[in-house]
């Protein structure tokens, strides 16, 4: 009899996906606003998708993924499923040029789509071929971490060949090689970080640094020009870093005192409001002086307005990433693990990264991307340094449990 793995969602995670796609970081391509084109939008399906009474879990032997047939041998080619502008494109935006390089080097066709505009409504689109057991069409795809973990305890991954993958093997950086909903890199590796630090408008704070979270709750300077962000484990984490917690490793009364914390700011009114991604136009703007700010934002915005300025915080700032999976079932394995190992070249990640902006997980890829510009091989928030890699932490993965509990205080606190 099929086992299924229950994955409703209670109306506080519903709120909290909400929340995400209407102006969280859901709802912006994995590039910096002024530069994307496309929002996403959270759909009925996409939700649907998400809280089904039940979820049919993949059959596992010995720990794998579902088993499947590779056609990649008789089959030079690769569905490549990505979100909006996070891809190296030529000038007259024809052409993907690190893409058309694969091809020629290899033989290998790659149909790249980008459709994938927030990680709810993509999932809803894939989640009756996964559960049922059937190829998706897509042989590759970039998924953020939540949503990344899910896939592979559903067992809905196909596990990594690392014989294929010996540049990424390699070259990932020290920093992604161990999450907690997949140590090892067994079944993902990252396409691109994406940090979580604090910005401020040097003119709107009259010149004043502002570095630690204690500062944006507490001086009395930035009162009522406070922003945090609208996404919990952002907000939170930077918040139990604060208190000197682990957000790896935080317990039910961390996470309280980092509500209490939060709350007292909302009630003093140090905090003018939480943010998606509509931050951006405040802190321009200087009616938000100081705000938890995501790293690709932050770079795009100092290159147009050098009253933009950020701070790593003493006490540490939060990492995620968006990761390459070969989902269950696909045709094509072996040459979608050949293409992610070519993306883990030093200079291919450099071209990619010199177009992104966001944090680049390849070690060692500085010298080729200073060839390319040698400001971005400066930029710490694209190529952190070991001091700065140093305060890199990732908040842990949640049980459904937990994660209803801490969104309904979080949605509490933030009024939504």
């Amino acid at each position: 009899m099929e086992q299924y793995e229950p994955d409703t969602l209670s109306a506080a995670q519903l709120a909290a996906i909400r929340r995400s796609m209407t102006n969280g970081r859901g709802a912006l391509t994995r590039r910096s606003l002024l530069r994307a084109s496309g929002v996403g939008a959270l759909t009925v399906g996409g939700l649907a998708g998400l809280s089904a009474c039940g979820i049919p879990a993949a059959k596992k032997e010995n720990g794998a993924g579902p088993s499947n047939a590779d056609h990649s041998d008789r089959e030079k080619q690769i569905n490549f499923s990505n979100w909006t502008q996070y891809m190296d494109i030529s000038d007259d935006k024809k052409h993907h040029p690190t893409l058309d390089e694969f091809t020629r080097r290899t033989g290998i066709q790659v149909k790249y789509t980008e459709d994938i505009n927030d990680n709810v409504e993509f999932f809803g689109k894939i989640k009756p071929q996964l559960a049922a057991g059937q190829d998706t069409g897509r042989d590759l795809v970039v998924l953020t971490d939540w949503l990344a973990a899910r896939l592979i305890r559903l067992g809905w991954a196909q596990q990594l060949d690392p014989a294929h993958l010996p540049h990424a093997y390699a070259n990932l950086a020290p920093q992604f090689r161990m999450p907690d909903w997949d140590p090892g890199r067994a079944y993902s590796y990252p396409w691109t970080g994406i940090p979580t630090v604090i910005a401020y408008n040097a003119k709107a704070t009259g010149g004043k640094k502002v570095d630690s979270v204690t500062q944006l709750l507490d001086d009395p300077s930035l009162k009522g020009r406070v922003g945090f962000l609208s996404e919990m484990r952002d907000t939170i984490g930077m918040t139990l870093l604060d208190l000197g917690k682990d957000p790896a490793k935080f317990t039910d009364a961390d996470f309280d005192a980092a509500i209490g914390r939060l709350q007292k700011g909302v009630d003093t009114k140090q905090i003018r409001r939480f943010t998606g991604n509509d931050y951006t136009g405040d802190l321009v703007k200087g009616d938000l002086a100081a705000c938890i700010a995501w790293g690709g934002d932050v770079t795009q915005l100092r290159s147009d307005n050098p009253d933009i300025k950020y701070a790593i915080p003493a006490a540490g700032y939060m990492t995620s990433s968006d990761n390459l999976l070969v989902p269950a079932k696909a045709r094509h394995q072996s040459n979608a693990e050949k293409l992610i190992d070519y993306y883990y070249e030093l200079p291919v990640a450099a071209k990619l990264a010199a177009f992104i902006n966001y944090q680049c997980p390849v070690d060692g890829v500085r010298d080729e991307l200073a060839k390319i510009d040698p400001a971005l091989a400066q930029n710490e928030l694209i190529l952190p340094d070991r001091a700065m890699t140093a305060k890199s932490h990732a908040f842990r993965s949640l049980s459904e449990a937990e994660e209803t509990a801490y969104e309904q205080k979080f949605s509490k606190l933030i009024g939504s």
